[in-house]
């Protein structure tokens, strides 16, 4: 599942699809929604090869969506290369906005597709370009370290763009003794406990003025942005489930606080908690993400038992469906545009991200 080799399902029937889908998700869903949902994702598929166009399904999507049309399924890293080296004209980005803008940054010519409009971000949306500046006025010379879930412009206000699993690597790579990393405050404190930094995070007023608290020793500057699906899991949760299942394995993704990360046996980006699931020889697992991306690695490894307690589903991801994503490449709606100016710039920052891996 998080090898990222190309699927073709263009061949398929719609009755190939059908008992596709029934093997990876018929124990939870109806006969007759398997039914619509085989002939749906067969009508992308005949799209697909009328556009001459990728599919690329992020780890978040839904599972009828996410094991019946994409080309490729992944983490924002692996499909941010996928989306590199495609040859194909059309980029359908089963995903949320940033991650097509990041498509269209490494593509230009290409025309990029986002199935609907409301697939945002909370992260993203936790800050801006004009926040990148005034940070870097106020810790001038500091390289900036950006997550991927950001939105172009902020992009291009960095040095580099990072994903929740090279982040360290990324850091480590700047050689600088001090760095901006923006804008999870969740991952940057676990990205400063990892690597043994001094971290502190400035607060923004309703003004937009910055609170900084430097008076003491620090080598890395956060940002107060969060995922609102991952900052709602707690130690809490982890011990509920520990006292019902002792032997569960439990894997957080680093958007969780350091305190969920601490108290799980493993953290990791989804596709590195994919490769642990297909890997462990764990009685079960319980995996603290997007609830979506739980149900597809449990349909991908059916001989393994999942605790399925997860009740938070990311509302943004969730706005992508079969259907959405017949209209796109139907009607050829919903097309990713970034200016030259700040595209050519966030290039920089992304292509050394895919550059150091």
């Amino acid at each position: 599942m998080a090898t990222l080799e190309p699927v073709d399902r263009t061949k398929m029937s719609v009755d190939d699809i059908y008992r596709e889908l029934k093997y990876r998700i018929g124990e939870y869903t109806p006969d007759f929604e398997l039914r619509v949902k085989a002939e749906l994702a067969h009508e992308i598929n005949r799209l697909k090869l009328e556009r001459n166009a990728v599919i690329l399904g992020h780890n978040y999507m839904e599972p009828a969506l996410f094991h019946s049309v994409p080309d490729f399924v992944g983490d924002s890293l692996d499909l941010s290369r996928k989306a590199a080296n495609t040859d194909k004209d059309v980029i359908v980005f089963c995903g949320v906005r940033f991650m097509a803008e990041t498509a269209k940054i490494l593509n230009p010519t290409k025309t990029v597709l986002i199935p609907s409009l409301k697939a945002g971000c909370s992260l993203a949306a936790s800050i801006t370009a004009d926040d990148v500046r005034a940070l870097k006025a106020r810790f001038p010379g500091i390289p900036v370290v950006t997550y991927v879930n950001t939105y172009a412009d902020v992009k291009a206000e960095s040095d580099v763009c990072c994903t929740s699993g090279n982040a360290v690597a990324v850091a480590k790579s700047l050689g600088a003794d001090t760095f901006i990393f923006l804008p999870d405050e969740y991952l940057a404190r676990n990205v400063a406990r990892e690597s043994g930094k001094r971290i502190i995070v400035p607060r923004k007023l309703p003004d937009g003025a910055l609170v900084v608290d430097d008076t003491g020793p620090f080598d890395m500057v956060g940002w107060g942005g969060r995922c609102e699906v991952h900052e709602q899991f707690s130690v809490a949760d982890i011990q509920a489930v520990r006292s019902q299942f002792p032997d569960v394995v439990i894997l957080s993704h680093p958007e969780c606080s350091p305190e969920v990360v601490a108290a799980s046996d493993f953290s990791g980006s989804t596709n590195a908690m994919i490769r642990y699931v297909e890997q462990t020889t764990a009685p079960r697992y319980l995996l603290l993400t997007e609830c979506s991306m739980g149900e597809n690695v449990a349909a991908a490894n059916p001989e393994k038992e999942m605790l399925r307690l997860c009740s938070v589903r990311c509302p943004h991801m969730n706005q992508i469906t079969l259907e959405m994503t017949r209209d796109a490449l139907l009607n050829m709606q919903y097309v990713t545009e970034v200016p030259e100016e700040i595209r050519v710039r966030a290039y920089r920052a992304v292509r050394r991200m895919l550059d150091i891996g």
